[in-house]
């Protein structure tokens, strides 16, 4: 049974810094990329990072580039935990978050390849 949960949200004042968090397991692959997501209020879902098995290889939307790093640590039989260190945090960073395991080890910052999600962590970013 795949689950997929994130972790780590919360209320913050502008400029101010979070750390997210997801743990991924029984994924029917081995080795996979993971991302991040997010979806304002109105707005539609856009990734904002993404990154492969190894961690090797991280992505970027420029919205976040330099401000978000994503990292994970990964343990037996395809479990993985996803990290997104989000810092000087803006008004327009607030949103739904969601992690989503890909069906391959490659990445996308688009929404294709994405099966699995998890029932995502809420963000506020407040002046």
């Amino acid at each position: 049974q795949v689950q997929v949960e994130e972790s780590g949200g919360g209320s913050v004042q502008a400029g101010g810094s979070l750390r997210l968090s997801c743990a991924a397991s029984g994924l029917p692959i081995d080795n996979y990329a993971m991302a991040w997501f997010r979806q304002a209020p109105g707005k539609e879902r856009e990734a904002i990072s993404c990154i492969t098995w190894s961690g090797r290889s991280t992505y970027y939307a420029n919205s976040v580039k330099g401000r978000f790093t994503i990292s994970r640590d990964n343990a037996g039989n395809a479990k993985s935990t996803l990290y997104l260190q989000m810092n000087s945090l803006k008004l327009d960073d607030t949103a739904m978050y969601y992690c989503a395991p890909r069906s391959y080890d490659a990445c996308s910052l688009m929404s294709d390849g994405y099966d699995y999600w998890g029932q995502g962590t809420q963000v506020t970013v407040s002046s």
